[in-house]
């Protein structure tokens, strides 16, 4: 399994990761991007099972990333984990037919979303 997370904040992506790791048993291979376009420079190479990606970027949304990730594959499976549960974000969300959208004060409720998605 290979997940990619892109989230700007080191701390951040750790935590995700300790989280992906503790809800599979099977090893996980994880990229990491503190930025929108190298998320976009590396998926193909990498080719994820997985994208967790948080929407404040720095220099472009994570939903401007998904939405090029989309465009690169269409089968792009891509999670959004941010820190704003708002109406648009979720429409936003929606609209790129995401896998689902993670509050990142209720990461607990990745470990489901995750098996749901992969299995």
């Amino acid at each position: 399994m290979k997940i990619m997370i892109v989230d700007d904040h080191a701390d951040m992506r750790r935590v995700l990761r300790n989280v992906v790791q503790l809800s599979f048993t099977a090893p996980v291979e994880f990229m990491e991007c503190d930025s929108g376009e190298i998320a976009i420079a590396q998926y193909a190479g990498f080719s994820p099972n997985l994208v967790l990606m948080d929407v404040e970027l720095k220099s472009m949304s994570g939903f401007e990333v998904t939405e090029e990730l989309m465009n690169q594959d269409e089968g792009a499976k891509v999670v959004i984990v941010t820190s704003y549960d708002t109406p648009s974000f979720r429409r936003k969300a929606k609209k790129l037919q995401t896998k689902g959208f993670i509050c990142k004060d209720r990461l607990t409720d990745l470990h489901q979303l995750l098996h749901n998605i992969i299995h």
